[in-house]
């Protein structure tokens, strides 16, 4: 089965434990403008992953198409029941007694929650594993895309307080990531990078207050950039049971490379630039 971990992405929460072994990783607006992320691990399940975070009300519609496990810190009543409220199997921070959870001492409180990943996949290894999230192709997928352009540089504004930036490293194969202008690292000493940045523009549901819920069930404009190229589409995810899809603007589907993927869910009131 895939895992999927609530991970914080406070100032103090930084260097988070194992983001470049993820599948995926979504990246979303929480409250006060911050960032938080929805990393899902499945090809490659290492001991630890953490800081471990709350969970808020869009990761039932990023997360249930994946299936498996959830692992998340707690979260608002409301919050934790809708992602109850889903097939995924949940293992909650607050409610373990089991000892898949702890707190790092060397991490400052509420950023120092870390999560016995490997244990967790394998108390559950009977559930079935996710079903295809998106199209692949070859390490260059765009190289024929219609449209497809040169891109060296992906600029991300979610709000003041978050605008990431991913530069293709044409050496290391990969798109390598900073924040607020500085670069990324997680907790073993590398930079944050993926294989593919695909950005979702995205409508913000502010009906539940100060908390901010991502609309992830419909459809809206997406990039996908791979390999030192971007091509323009769209995304679609009918259902919260569904896959997202991305569809070029020609009609064909848009592929990744192989590899990490990070998906930027960006609000509608934010932006994203491409620097060829």
């Amino acid at each position: 089965p895939s895992l999927a971990v609530k991970i914080d992405n406070h100032v103090e929460a930084r260097p988070q434990i194992a983001l470049n072994r993820a599948d995926i990783v979504f990246e979303e607006l929480v409250e006060g403008g911050i960032t938080r992320y929805a990393g899902v691990w499945h090809s490659d399940v290492p001991d630890e992953i953490g800081p471990v975070r709350s969970i808020r009300p869009m990761d039932p519609d990023i997360i249930t198409s994946f299936g498996g496990l959830v692992a998340y810190s707690g979260g608002q009543e409301q919050f934790v029941a809708m992602m109850e409220d889903t097939p995924v199997v949940n293992l909650v921070f607050d409610y373990d007694d089991t000892g898949l959870f702890w707190r790092a001492d060397d991490r400052p409180g509420p950023h120092d929650v870390i999560l016995a990943a490997v244990e967790a996949v394998r108390r559950y290894a009977d559930l079935a594993p996710p079903v295809v999230q998106f199209a692949y192709g070859t390490q260059d997928p765009l190289a024929a895309t219609p449209g497809a352009q040169p891109t060296s540089r992906i600029d991300v504004v979610f709000s003041d307080a978050r605008y990431p930036t991913w530069e293709w490293d044409g050496t290391a194969a990969a798109w390598v990531r900073s924040q607020e202008g500085a670069p990324d690292f997680e907790a073993s000493g590398d930079r944050v990078r993926a294989a593919n940045v695909v950005t979702l523009r995205v409508d913000i549901d502010w009906s539940l207050g100060e908390v901010p819920r991502t609309v992830l069930v419909g459809e809206g404009e997406a990039w996908v950039s791979a390999a030192g190229r971007t091509a323009h589409g769209r995304w679609v995810k009918p259902t919260r049971e569904s896959p997202i899809s991305l569809v070029a603007d020609d009609g064909s589907p848009l592929r990744l490379a192989p590899g990490t993927t990070w998906v930027e869910l960006v609000p509608l009131d934010g932006s994203v630039t491409f620097a060829p």
